[in-house]
C-alpha cells in the first residue's frame, strides 16, 4: 500500500508568514490528494492568539481533504514563563493547545502507516541547555521517555503499517546553516536509530532535506513558508510518498514568476530491507496537476 504525506514545517504566522505563500498552498490542497497532512511545530512566531488562531485556519482548510497532525516547535512555547523548570510546563503549551489540544504528541494511524510525534520543543530546559545564549530556548532535546513511548506504539502497530516519527528539531546538519537541531545529538540519533522509525519528518532548520541517518532511516526535512529562509532560497515544502519497497521525497519550491509551489527535486530511497540499496540522487519527477487553480 502506498501512503502519501504532506509535509509542512516553520509557517511561522506573525511577521514573517508569507500569506500569498500560505493561500496558494491552502488552495492546492485538494490537487494534492495526500492521506495525511502533518506540520513538524513552528507554526508561530511569539505563541501569540492570532498568530495561532491564523495556523488552526490552515489547519482546518487541510482536514477538509486528509486527517492531520500538528506538533509544537520552539517557537510555540510560551518558555520565558517557567524557564528551567523541570515541572508543572503546561503554562507553556497553554495557548498553543488551546487551539490545537492538550496532546502536545498526538499519533495517526492510516492504512499503510503509523505517525508517532516526540516532543523536542521544551523551552528553556536543562536537557537543551547550550553556551550560546541565544540558541537557549531554541535547542531541543529528546528525552529517552519519548523515545521509549514511540517504540512501543512502533512496537504495537501491525507490521504492514510504515513507522513514521514526526519530530520538530532538525536531526540532521543543515547544509547551509552548518547546525544541528537538537543538543546532545549523537544521542539522539542513537535514539532514533533504535525506535523503530522507517521515515522521519522533522524541520527547524529552514532549509529542505531529504536524506538518510544511519544509513537506513529515511529522513524528510521540510523547508519554511516563512521569509526567513536559507541562503535566499524559495521557500518550500515535501511531499513523502512510501511505497512497499522505497520512499520518495519530492520537494514544491515556490515560483514566484507564477505564484504558485511547483514540484522541483525528486529523491528516492529503498525502505531498509525491503528493496535494493538506497539510491538518494535526485530526479526531475513526473509532470503532474498539483498546482492552485483560480
Amino acid at each position: 500500500m502506498t501512503v502519501q504525506l504532506l509535509h509542512l514545517a516553520d509557517l511561522h504566522f506573525g511577521g514573517l508568514a508569507d500569506l500569498d505563500q500560505i493561500e496558494s498552498l491552502e488552495q492546492m490542497f485538494p490537487d494534492l490528494r495526500p492521506d495525511a497532512v502533518v506540520v513538524t511545530g513552528d507554526l508561530s512566531q511569539r505563541a501569540r492568539h492570532g498568530e495561532f488562531q491564523r495556523a488552526r485556519a490552515l489547519v482546518q482548510t487541510a482536514a477538509r481533504t486528509a486527517p492531520v497532525l500538528v506538533i509544537p516547535g520552539n517557537h510555540d512555547v510560551a518558555w520565558w514563563r517557567r524557564p528551567l523548570i523541570p515541572f508543572g510546563k503546561q503554562p507553556l503549551y497553554a495557548k498553543y493547545a488551546r487551539y490545537f489540544g492538550a496532546n502536545l504528541t498526538p499519533t495517526l494511524a492510516l492504512p499503510g502507516a503509523i505517525i508517532a510525534s516526540a516532543l523536542t520543543s521544551h523551552g528553556v530546559a536543562w536537557g537543551s541547555l547550550t553556551l550560546r545564549v541565544n540558541d537557549l530556548a531554541v535547542k531541543g532535546h529528546l528525552p529517552k521517555r519519548e523515545i521509549t513511548r514511540v517504540h512501543g506504539l512502533f512496537e504495537a502497530a501491525p507490521p504492514e503499517q510504515a513507522r513514521v516519527l514526526a519530530l520538530h528539531h532538525n536531526v540532521l546538519r543543515g547544509d547551509i546553516s552548518k547546525r544541528m537541531g537538537l543538543a546532545r545529538w549523537r544521542q539522539a540519533q542513537r535514539r532514533i536509530l533504535t525506535s523503530g522509525a522507517e521515515v522521519v519528518l522533522c524541520g527547524h532548520d529552514h532549509q529542505e532535506g531529504a536524506e538518510l541517518l544511519g544509513g537506513r532511516v529515511v529522513v524528510s526535512t521540510a523547508g519554511t513558508l516563512c521569509e526567513r529562509t536559507r541562503g535566499e532560497q524559495p521557500s518550500s515544502f515535501n511531499f513523502v510518498t512510501i511505497e512497499p519497497t522505497a520512499v520518495h521525497i519530492t520537494y514544491f519550491r515556490w515560483d514566484a514568476e507564477s505564484r504558485r509551489f511547483r514540484a522541483s527535486d525528486t529523491y528516492a530511497f529503498a525502505r531498509a530491507g525491503k528493496g535494493a540499496p538506497p539510491s538518494p540522487a535526485p530526479t526531475q519527477p513526473e509532470p503532474a496537476d498539483t498546482t492552485s487553480h483560480s
